[in-house]
């Protein structure tokens, strides 16, 4: 089992020459070839970005998706039209720099056809991330209950007819996609599940509880389909996060984890849990009390949504006060979530971000190492 006391979440900082590069390819002013040069010299920069603060295990920053999760609706037919937006709506809330934002679910919204495979999701991203690094390679995937904000009763009955039906789909799809990447290899894979904290919220919970789940369902059976996805790769580390929203350093709800931490804590087979912990927003540690002896915490300490720079005094004395809970030893120390969980990226600079991943490895070194 991976053990590292210094992680990283997912995605980093788009850097404008992506950003232009993807608008350019869209409008045909350069070709596919092209762009990929330009996509595979920002993952060279991401890595190395990764490695010089340190870092034993690092992602591609996620560069290659439109968002954390697009890789799906970019490998897999069925999913009928969509835009970023199919990624974004929800009532988004932020500091004074960003302000409130709020954008209403798109209303076609929803799969239309059988799902098929296309490609693989993530066995490039992670062939060419293995091979430009002697690090440890990380690939993230969507928890499969995710995706029920893809099927509408409108305009998926007819080829699922029950969100159940669809998302059998889905986890076949996801476990295929593991089984590819530990062919190739891979030892280290996280699923990322912001869809459980939003279960915190009423407004949220009530969207979720339409699509034909009770909150007592998305607790069981959800995590059910997870598990399905991770059981039976007993060579891979998995991990399991959980985040409140992140995009345009903005924020989708509130809450600590009391309501869910028994089901989820308990309950999912993953080793590491990465637990967004950087402001009050998150509640105490307590809930920290579920978590089983077999398992570490990730504790997402630093933000991603601010230019604050954190220290490692304050971070030391965090983790030292979430150590009441779990031993030390099973604790870990990471961003709360991406840095760019979109191509529309935090509110802040490259230079803050790479501050921000030296000092994790330089607090957990003067913790687990000092």
């Amino acid at each position: 089992m991976i053990t590292a006391h210094a992680d990283v979440v997912g995605s980093l900082l788009r850097p404008p020459e992506l950003l232009k590069a993807r608008d350019d390819v869209a409008a045909g002013r350069i070709s596919q070839a092209e762009f990929k040069a330009v996509e595979d010299r920002a993952v060279d920069q991401a890595i190395a970005l990764q490695e010089e603060a340190g870092l034993a295990v690092l992602t591609d920053g996620e560069l290659r998706r439109l968002s954390f999760q697009s890789q799906m609706t970019e490998a897999i037919d069925g999913f009928g039209e969509y835009d970023i937006d199919a990624f974004l709506w929800g009532d988004w809330h932020g500091d004074a720099s960003v302000g409130e934002f709020s954008k209403a679910r798109p209303r076609q919204l929803g799969v239309v056809n059988k799902l098929r495979r296309k490609r693989h999701l993530s066995a490039e991203e992670f062939t060419y991330l293995r091979g430009h690094t002697t690090r440890i390679p990380k690939i993230t995937l969507p928890s499969p209950s995710l995706w029920a904000n893809f099927w509408s009763a409108d305009y998926s009955t007819g080829v699922y007819p029950t969100l159940d039906s669809f998302l059998a789909d889905v986890v076949d799809i996801l476990r295929e996609e593991v089984a590819e990447l530990v062919r190739l290899g891979c030892t280290y894979i996280q699923i990322d599940a912001p869809h459980y904290p939003l279960l915190l919220d009423p407004k949220t919970r009530a969207f979720y509880e339409a699509q034909g789940w009770t909150l007592e369902s998305w607790l069981s059976r959800g995590i059910e389909l997870d598990n399905a996805v991770i059981d039976g790769f007993p060579d891979v580390t998995f991990g399991f996060h959980l985040c409140r929203g992140n995009q345009g350093s903005r924020w989708l709800v509130e809450g600590g984890y009391d309501l869910i931490a028994g089901p989820i804590f308990r309950g999912i087979h993953a080793q590491r849990l990465f637990l967004e912990y950087d402001d009050e927003r998150s509640g105490s540690f307590e809930p920290l009390r579920e978590v089983p002896d077999d398992k570490m915490v990730v504790l997402g300490l630093v933000t991603t949504k601010t230019s604050r720079r954190e220290t490692t005094t304050e971070l030391t004395a965090r983790i030292k006060e979430a150590s009441r809970y779990v031993a030390l030893e099973r604790l870990a120390l990471s961003p709360q979530c991406g840095f760019s969980t979109s191509v529309l990226g935090n509110n802040i600079s490259i230079a803050d971000e790479t501050y921000k991943l030296a000092t994790i490895v330089e607090t957990a070194q003067a913790v687990w190492a000092g």
